[in-house]
């Protein structure tokens, strides 16, 4: 069963307007339904008057045959298209396109942007050349073909060349057929040889056609071109030379001799055409010749051509393996079958996978035409998107008004509840702040503990300091801590009484004891029980009461840091080394105590420099906590 959707196939020959519609039946294959030809006469070979003579026909061809589709595959006029076969040399896949550009530079005779041209690899030499077919059209002519098919309302949609739609044509009906075989299209203003070999495949243009018969036997006889190419029809033939018997009708015998001369000269070009694919294409002698085109059917064509290469002569069957529709009078498909080369082979793009596949629409037209196809879609959408925002407006105002009213019933709900909120976020502020100072204290209890456990092993340390000199000089050692105190702050002092007593106690830092609550906060030298509010006291010399200025204290930073100052019995008398070893003997300790920082737990200062008679002497350390207390 037939697909429904047809396509048509238009062939612009120079003479004669060839058109078939085709459709692809379910097993994919190509069938014709209806077709059609006609005559362009001689202003079709005139570039002035030919497109509306093409417009013309086609209207007529159309409205004479009813042809159903619109879209059409067009074959450009042979004698407008340049076709050139290259060799390139072995090179990387992705620098062909840019040698094939440069080829065609130096091998179109017109400059490339007045052209649309293509290419197709067919394959390699033997020598690993790559073999490409470069064809090009001007562009103005495709644009003359697109104008031409608007007029008459239909669309183009691939615009393909004589050699590939021919090749395509032969290679889909006689793949079968081995060994070489050339193909001759007699056109009206131009003829075209195929060679067809397994792997190769090779063509050429030849400026000589029917036309030149009929324009020589006008000249001889006297007549207008259209009665002259009418005549020839009708009644020519090619004379076979010879003893033959010439007509007794002079004007038969007039083109006959025409005809005979024009193929003769026709001869040689090809003669030489063959030489040159054998010599320079590396192709074999064709074993058979097939011949097609409006003028391949003047009587005695055949055997003149069987004559001078004596190899078989046929004609071309392009419907060989393509489907007839019943429709189709196979009688009239026959007398112009020969002729339909191109017309297949443009079908054949439709339904297969091709040999030679190429189009040569510009791309400015293959945008607009992609643009118009697309039109409807364009405009369907324009209105179903306005559609859209009316319903869409119409849908929001009614739901917009339920929301509204939903809103304004939440709203009053939410209130409440913010006020609600604000509560709860100051009660949680509240909450915050009361965690972070019993976080606060927490730490400061059990920094104050600390202390007791960095004093017990201080005396552990300076006790073990005596022991070892003890041991080492064989008399008691005595090392006691005489000043202790956070890094920047300034011990007490001794008093009089106690400088003259010769005996100096430990002192623990003011600010450290107010710190941690040994004595009240803020209390006054000498009286530690005066005060029972430590928060509310002030420091003297910060009230403007007492005479002093009032300064904001500084806020200090977190210590880890500890000053001492400790007092030791000479051993000068000893040995004279004996008061430096000591104090290194407790730095040691100390830097091997888990509770500093060796690296930073070091002696500082000047060791006390006395001599044998003194009884004691001071140095001074600094303690690194590896815990930080705040201060």
């Amino acid at each position: 069963m037939l697909k429904a959707k047809t396509f048509l196939s238009l062939d612009l020959g120079a003479g004669t307007l060839k058109v078939a519609e085709f459709a692809q039946s379910s097993a994919g294959v190509l069938v014709l339904q209806k077709f059609g030809v006609k005559s362009l006469g001689l202003q079709g070979s005139q570039d002035a008057a030919r497109e509306r003579v093409v417009v013309k026909a086609l209207q007529e061809l159309v409205a004479e045959r009813g042809f159903s589709s619109k879209q059409m595959n067009v074959c450009a006029p042979g004698f407008h298209v340049f076709s050139k076969f290259v060799k390139l040399p072995p090179v990387d896949t992705s620098k062909v396109t840019q040698i094939i550009q440069y080829e065609a530079q130096q091998n179109v005779p017109f400059p490339l942007e007045e052209v649309v041209w293509d290419y197709q690899i067919l394959g390699s030499n033997a020598a690993g050349e790559l073999e490409v077919l470069l064809v090009a059209v001007k562009a103005d002519i495709v644009e003359g073909m697109f104008r031409t098919a608007q007029t008459c309302g239909l669309r183009i949609g691939l615009v393909d060349v004589s050699p590939a739609s021919i090749c395509n044509a032969f290679r889909y009906n006689y793949s079968d057929v081995e060994g070489c075989s050339m193909m001759l299209d007699i056109g009206a203003k131009t003829s075209n040889v195929y060679f067809f070999e397994k792997g190769k495949f090779y063509a050429r243009s030849i400026n000589i056609g029917a036309n030149s018969i009929t324009q020589d036997f006008a000249t001889e006889a006297k007549l207008p071109f259209a009665e002259a190419e009418k005549f020839k029809i009708a009644e020519g033939f090619v004379s076979l030379g010879g003893a033959y018997e010439e007509p007794e009708n002079p004007k038969q015998a007039a083109v006959s001799k025409i005809a005979r001369q024009v193929l003769t000269r026709l001869h040689i070009q090809v003669n030489q055409t063959v030489q040159f694919y054998r010599g320079q294409q590396g192709g074999s002698a064709p074993q058979r010749i097939y011949l097609s085109g409006g003028a391949s059917i003047m009587a005695y064509t055949t055997q003149f051509f069987a004559e001078k290469f004596n190899v078989p002569i046929e004609y071309f069957n392009p419907f060989r393996n393509v489907e007839i529709d019943p429709s189709v009078s196979l009688e009239e498909l026959a007398v112009v079958a020969h002729s339909f080369g191109e017309v297949v082979g443009l079908g054949l793009r439709n339904v297969a996978q091709c040999p030679v596949e190429m189009n040569l629409i510009p791309k400015s037209l293959l945008k607009k035409q992609q643009l118009n196809q697309k039109k409807p879609y364009f405009i369907a959408t324009v209105f179903s998107l306005i559609a859209f925002v009316f319903a869409y407006g119409w849908f929001y105002g009614n739901v917009a008004a339920v929301t509204q009213a939903a809103l304004d019933g939440i709203n009053l709900k939410v209130q409440p509840l913010q006020s609600t909120e604000q509560r709860l976020q100051s009660e949680e502020q509240g909450v915050t702040k009361a965690k972070n100072e019993m976080e606060q204290l927490s730490i400061w209890l059990q920094d104050r503990f600390y202390w007791q456990e960095i004093f017990s092993e201080l005396r552990a340390l300076l006790m073990a300091t005596e022991a070892i000199s003890k041991q080492k000089w064989g008399r008691d050692a005595g090392v006691w801590i005489e000043r202790f105190g956070a890094e920047g702050e300034e011990p007490a002092q001794a008093t009089t009484e106690e400088e003259n007593s010769g005996v100096t106690p430990f002192r623990f830092d003011r600010a450290m004891m107010m710190r941690y609550g040994l004595i009240p906060r803020g209390l006054p030298p000498g009286a530690e029980g005066a005060a029972e509010d430590p928060a509310a006291a002030t420091d003297p010399a910060a009230d403007p009461a007492a005479g002093g200025e009032a300064k904001p204290k500084a806020k200090k930073d977190d210590q880890g840091t500890m000053k001492m100052t400790c007092r030791g019995i000479n051993l000068t008398s000893r040995n004279p080394a004996a008061n430096t070893e000591l104090a290194f003997a407790l730095e040691k300790l100390l830097k091997e105590s888990p509770l500093f920082d060796p690296a930073e737990t070091k002696l500082s200062g000047q060791l006390e420099a006395v001599d044998a008679a003194a009884d004691t002497f001071t140095f001074q350390v600094t303690l690194k906590l590896k815990r930080v207390i705040k201060l």
